[in-house]
């Protein structure tokens, strides 16, 4: 499918190469990363547990290009949050992203139900394209945040009636229940007719067949959909949000997410954050940017 991909987009094949010749990954085309001892935590705390069981499982997108896509042919979930996740996972188990998914189960997570799988044990955290607000703030708790993206709008290659939000009044737009997206719409925009769904891959079906004038989400996902279908779609390339991407965690586990937020910053430091960015969201198109400062929020 990458191969695919890159014959989509010459100017994707040229990041890959300076990737490459930056040192991100090794001859062999696998990333390159050190091998981590098994760390020892204190008795009684969620990565000591996590680390008795040999397991986290993680919850995720799989309809996102870039960020969490389920590949059919590997039937592997890839991406940026998937990357995030495993050097997350390297933290509690130690060992390399050579190894790391044997203790990771993956399991899809949608818009609507990332708070409800958290707060019912389903995952022990979640890795999808989150951003963090006050109102999910009120039922569970972030890490980080790991990126900023913004919100942006993606129309058919050949609509330029769209150019920015403002000029969704009237016109019919999709984004998904219960995302930070969709509420801003509804605020900046009220005179949008905004359809609904619970996956962004149903919003670029109903642009597909003409059942929505245009998508918005983050452009980090848009991106994305358009490197996947670069003759049918563009983005407006107006941004109008910043949308800060955390891990989502069980509210009141401060420990945890202490934890979290400290494997942020190592991974920041050691260049492994930015190795992965470049593998996954820097083979769309989006140079690797510096890493957010962690919010250690009381």
């Amino acid at each position: 499918m990458q191969k695919r991909r890159l014959a989509l987009l010459p100017l994707v094949l040229v990041l890959a190469l300076v990737a490459a010749a930056c040192g991100s990954d090794d001859d062999n085309g696998a990333p390159s990363t050190s091998v981590v001892p098994a760390p020892e935590f204190e008795p009684g705390t969620t990565m000591a547990a996590l680390q008795a069981q040999g397991r986290i499982v993680v919850g995720t997108k799989y309809d996102q290009p870039g960020l969490g896509q389920l590949n059919p042919i590997t039937n592997k979930v890839e991406g940026f949050d998937v990357e995030v996740a495993k050097l997350i996972a390297i933290g509690i188990f130690g060992g390399s992203l050579a190894d790391i998914e044997s203790k990771i189960e993956f399991r899809e997570s949608t818009t609507p139900n990332r708070e409800v799988f958290i707060e019912n044990g389903t995952v022990d955290i979640v890795v999808a394209t989150y951003t963090i607000n006050d109102a999910r703030k009120q039922r569970i708790d972030f890490a980080g945040p790991y990126y900023i993206a913004g919100q942006d709008i993606m129309v058919k290659v050949d609509d330029n009636s769209i150019r920015g939000v403002n000029d969704l009044t009237g016109t019919n737009t999709c984004s998904v229940r219960n995302s930070t997206p969709a509420a801003n719409i509804q605020r900046l925009v009220p005179g949008a007719n905004l359809t609904l769904f619970d996956q962004y891959s149903d919003c670029v079906q109903a642009m597909r067949d003409g059942r929505v004038q245009s998508v918005t989400t983050d452009n980090s996902i848009l991106l994305g959909f358009v490197a996947a279908n670069p003759t049918e779609f563009k983005i407006v390339g107006n941004k109008f949000t910043d949308e800060p991407y955390g891990i989502g965690l069980t509210r009141g586990d401060t420990a945890f997410r202490t934890f979290i937020n400290d494997r942020l910053e190592e991974i920041y430091a050691s260049g492994e954050w930015a190795d992965a960015f470049g593998r996954t969201l820097g083979e769309l198109g989006i140079p690797v940017p510096t890493p957010p400062a962690v919010d250690r929020y009381a």
